[in-house]
């Protein structure tokens, strides 16, 4: 039986030599692109929870006022207020009136 030592010589063709090169090469290569294509996804993924949550957060926030409002929100509520008070002063004066015209009546009687 050989003995295996620092002096043990292997011999193997050049073309095999090259194409083991090679090999390992390729496969180095492919790892990397693999490798690279999974953070790639994974990094898209993550943004994408991201704009998801703020996106949920969002569309519960918005509506109960919790995040702001349009500046034409704000206008037509300003708007709808002064619109409220109107009615309201109308409806007392319509009030003050109708008591006037049975007053007037029950003098002209």
């Amino acid at each position: 039986m050989s003995q295996v030592n620092d002096n043990t010589e292997v011999t193997i063709p050049i073309r095999n030599l090259i194409a083991l090169v090679a090999a390992v090469a390729i496969a180095s290569w492919t790892y990397a692109g693999i490798n690279e294509r999974l953070n790639i996804i994974e990094h898209t993924k993550a943004q994408t929870s991201i704009v998801m949550d703020l996106n949920t957060e969002f569309r519960i926030k918005w509506p109960r006022g919790e995040m702001g409002a349009l500046p034409d929100d704000s206008r037509q509520d300003m708007l709808l207020d002064i619109l409220v008070k109107k009615t309201d002063a109308l409806a007392k004066s319509f009030e003050t009136l109708t008591s006037l015209d049975f007053r007037i009546k029950s003098l002209e009687k």
